[in-house]
């Protein structure tokens, strides 16, 4: 196999498929890019390490087609270090893989294109399609309540509903969940009208890097969506990002959600969060790796009081707001509440409570938002 990249394809292509690299070292295979070259210009690439991968097509000049695992590692730090404007890739029979560029010239082993795992069906009967942009959003507002190692495996990933015109997004874990819902111009597949009831579970992991893949800057980007029952499929022009799903039935999480509260508090967004900020410096010392201290949140009148204390200080702020109903003292883990609140992408918040032992509502507050958000956190109980 030999073929002849331009640099700057080669490094655009490689940086999206480090996002299916292995880093478990446990298959060889899992930790290089799969390259398949055909004549006269067509290259494919693929990284996969079991639970997730990405394909890439690119053009290049194929001088002799074939197909290698390269090191992903490897081929990245070249790309990244050669000079010359035209970079080739030539894998000989012994699989011994050299790149050249200019007058640099590196060697490294590859393996035969038969050692990488077997993919899964990239194309499904069932699917939609919808705006990077959105997606990409909604994403970023759900992905910090997304549970990690949790007992309840379907509680470790990022639920998705999607029918009609409503995309619906869902996170939880044990002290915390995101829901947001948006209407959003969606199609079906080969260009049908509208989409019906589909539901499925993408892991944490494959969230994380998916959230990196979507574009937000162009307007008219779209990611196609396929879905099986097993694995899920994005397609975003040139880069195809490809996972297993979480298998079972998401938790009813409308029935944990309370509505019904009875103190209302209406404030700025930035002027909470920067008050959180301070309290940082004293939540966030860490004894033994988990963090000891939270922040008090007092309701009194038209103020919102913060304040923490810790082993190494105090902190203190004020916050006004609009409050209705009664005065109440209540703490959260500090990080999940700021966190909580930057997922809520207004700059005015609704805070729902009732009482210091049941969870907090968090909702956007201005007049010209449509998106149906909420962001709901248990409260810790505090000290004596």
């Amino acid at each position: 196999m030999k073929i002849v990249f331009h640099k700057d394809i080669l490094s655009a292509a490689v940086t999206p498929l480090m996002s299916g690299v292995s880093s478990k070292m446990t298959i060889a295979a899992t930790e290089g890019i799969l390259i398949e070259a055909s004549l006269p210009n067509a290259c494919v690439m693929t990284t996969y390490d079991i639970e997730k991968g990405v394909r890439v097509t690119l053009e290049a000049d194929v001088i002799e087609a074939g197909s290698a695992i390269v090191s992903a590692s490897k081929l990245s730090q070249i790309v990244r270090v050669m000079d010359g404007g035209d970079i080739t890739l030539t894998v000989d029979d012994r699989n011994c893989a050299t790149i050249v560029s200019g007058r640099s010239s590196h060697t490294l082993t590859a393996l035969p294109a038969k050692d990488f795992p077997e993919i899964p069906r990239l194309i499904s009967s069932q699917g939609f399609v919808a705006s990077q942009k959105i997606v990409r959003g909604m994403i970023a507002k759900c992905m910090y309540a997304m549970g990690v190692n949790d007992q309840r495996p379907v509680l470790n990933g990022l639920f998705f509903s999607v029918n009609d015109n409503m995309l619906h997004m869902v996170s939880c874990d044990s002290f915390k969940m995101a829901t947001c819902a948006t209407e959003a111009e969606l199609m079906g597949l080969e260009g049908g009208a509208s989409v019906e009831n589909i539901r499925f579970i993408l892991p944490n992991k494959s969230v994380n890097e998916l959230y990196k893949l979507l574009n937000d800057k162009d307007e008219d980007a779209i990611v196609t969506v396929y879905v099986s029952r097993k694995n899920i499929v994005f397609v975003m022009n040139d880069i195809t990002f490809f996972s297993k799903l979480i298998e079972g039935e998401y938790i009813d999480y409308n029935r944990i959600i309370l509505r019904n509260h009875r103190i209302t508090v209406y404030a700025d967004r930035e002027s909470i969060i920067s008050a959180l900020e301070h309290a940082a410096l004293i939540t966030e010392e860490k004894v033994a790796g988990s963090v000891r201290s939270h922040v008090r949140l007092e309701v009194t009148g038209n103020l919102l009081k913060i304040s923490a204390t810790s082993g190494t200080g105090s902190a203190y702020d004020e916050v006004a707001i609009g409050h209705e109903g009664d005065d109440l003292i209540i703490a959260f883990n500090n990080r999940y509440l700021i966190d909580s609140l930057r997922a809520c992408s207004s700059d005015r918040v609704k805070l729902s409570m009732s009482s210091p032992l049941t969870s907090i509502n968090i909702e956007p507050n201005d007049e010209d938002c449509v998106d149906e958000d909420l962001f709901m956190l248990l409260p810790v109980r505090m000290k004596d």
